[in-house]
């Protein structure tokens, strides 16, 4: 009993040092928290299938016939593209909204704190629209153009082209929109996220503009659909390859964003 009581009161006392340490989030501090988890486990859920179908499925696809086809994906693929599509939406809802409330806004309180009217709302939707754009334009070329997806490394050029015309004007538009006189708001968590944030976006676009959409037909014409289009498959593996190539500087903007050390200057 005394050896009981004794543990009792060093348990106590372990928890009474611990009391100072922790304590409960606060409503701000637990959204922030809970925005950020779901980014995470959403992003890996999604870039990893991502990885999934371009490293393992495509060269896969090559080597099975149209019986084997028919038997497997609609079980394989369904289902992998399920948990795709919503990690995907949830990646950058989540990642949205947590740039929204405490990356961006943080620095839009600073330049107004010193006498300007920026108004986060406006930067906020000029930026989204500024990706959005280049995704129309990308997805047109993908549906409409053939001759620009026929060869792969034809499209690669035009889709650097896009991305780094997208990436430029997203860094003007928060640079300019967070300067004050001479003093410039834009941090690099906001500089760095704003860039990599619009690929995310445009690779969202991607998964549910041509990628799902497409896949979609392909399997229903193996499962007793309509058939499919024969361009349908180009055009999905076009835009699945280029999310894989845009994941890497996506990835890169992401992680840069935590300091100034790679190219984008800050407080």
């Amino acid at each position: 009993m005394s050896k009981l009581l004794i543990s009792l009161h060093q348990i106590g006392f372990a928890l009474g040092m611990l009391d100072g340490v922790f304590k409960a989030p606060s409503g701000t501090e637990l959204s922030h928290i809970i925005l950020r988890w779901l980014h995470f486990v959403a992003g890996i859920t999604w870039i990893g299938l991502l990885y999934f179908f371009n490293l393992v499925n495509v060269p896969l696809q090559k080597e099975l016939d149209a019986d084997t086809k028919k038997k497997v994906n609609p079980k394989l693929l369904l289902p992998a593209l399920w948990y795709f599509r919503w990690g995907a939406l949830v990646t950058v809802l989540a990642g949205f909204g947590y740039y929204a409330m405490y990356i961006l806004r943080p620095d839009v309180g600073l330049a107004n704190a010193t006498g300007a009217n920026v108004s986060g709302r406006i930067v906020l939707i000029v930026w989204l629209f500024i990706p959005i754009v280049t995704f129309l334009i990308e997805f047109l070329i993908i549906k409409k153009v053939p001759a620009l997806i026929k060869d792969g490394r034809v499209f690669a050029i035009v889709a650097l082209i896009l991305v780094v015309i997208m990436s430029i004007v997203i860094l003007k538009w928060l640079d300019s929109s967070l300067t004050v006189h001479t003093q410039h708001f834009a941090s690099n968590k906001t500089l760095s996220i704003g860039v990599g944030g619009a690929m995310g976006l445009i690779m969202l676009l991607n998964v549910w503009g041509i990628i799902w959409p497409n896949n979609k037909r392909m399997i229903g014409a193996l499962t007793g659909g309509p058939p499919a289009a024969p361009e349908l498959a180009r055009q999905a593996f076009v835009a699945s390859r280029t999310n894989a190539w845009l994941s890497l500087p996506m990835l890169l903007f992401m992680g840069t964003s935590h300091g100034d050390w790679l190219i984008f200057g800050g407080h």
